[in-house]
């Protein structure tokens, strides 16, 4: 078995990756309840393939579906108070996300910025480095620990930290296009991009923060479709999908 283990893991391009799931994605789109069973037993399906790849795999997750800090900002809840929000309800989809991937077999950890002992570890990065190394699934909660940053910046951060081969961020699109596809029918789909070129266009798929972090510590990001049956795996065996962020040229 870690034989054949070690001839699969000699195949990926990938060999431990930072994979960013939107909060949204886990909502029911029929019920519009928060977080939807089967769409979290779909993405822990997703990430025991790439387990049984030999892939680290270390997961950020949003909070969006629950409660997002700036649009409670909006409807004038204190930005400070609102981003400790937003950080609880990544707590509670990352022990959503926790369940499905025990449910089917996979060893789970949740580490929290927020120091929480009595349902998740806190985060130590000796800790979830050897986690990380023994096959256990890492999902990082509760942001950075402090407001203003987005959930974007806090898997650019982590992704950072354990030394990811690539931020994977997987959303509802297959890339990144040029301008909103579902706005303009002429948007084309980069093939791969400069870190540069995202952040003077802002392109919005990370904020600014994310895309520089990522770039000041050469973490490449990939942008791909979630949903598009076996991307994660085709992603982290070299399939070129979706749209490659990183010191590389821009390609169409």
């Amino acid at each position: 078995m870690g034989e054949s283990m070690n001839n699969l893991t000699g195949n990926l391009k990938y060999k431990r990756v930072l994979l960013k799931l939107s909060g949204e994605v886990l909502r029911d789109r029929e019920t519009g309840e928060c977080i939807s069973s089967d769409i979290v037993m779909e993405m822990a399906e997703q990430v025991r393939r790439a387990v049984e790849l030999g892939c680290e795999v270390a997961i950020v997750l949003g909070g969006g579906n629950i409660f997002r800090g700036a649009t409670g900002a909006l409807a004038g809840i204190d930005r400070s108070s609102g981003d400790y929000m937003g950080m609880l309800s990544t707590i509670i989809n990352a022990l959503a996300l926790q369940n499905g991937l025990e449910k089917i077999g996979l060893p789970t950890r949740v580490m929290t910025a927020i120091d929480m002992p009595r349902v998740a570890e806190p985060m130590i990065l000796r800790r979830a480095l050897r986690h990380l190394e023994k096959g256990r699934v890492v999902i990082f909660a509760g942001g950075t620990g402090n407001p203003y940053f987005s959930t974007d910046t806090g898997a650019a951060l982590r992704a950072s930290e354990i030394h990811a081969d690539a931020l994977l961020k997987a959303t509802k699109v297959d890339g990144v296009y040029t301008a909103d596809p579902a706005k303009d029918p002429s948007a084309k789909r980069y093939l791969s991009l400069n870190y540069r070129t995202a952040l003077d266009r802002q392109l919005k798929v990370m904020d600014s923060t994310a895309f520089a972090m990522c770039m000041d510590n050469s973490v490449p990001i990939v942008v791909f479709d979630f949903f598009d049956h076996g991307a994660l795996e085709r992603v982290i065996t070299g399939d070129k999908i979706g749209t490659l962020v990183a010191n590389v040229a821009d390609e169409l």
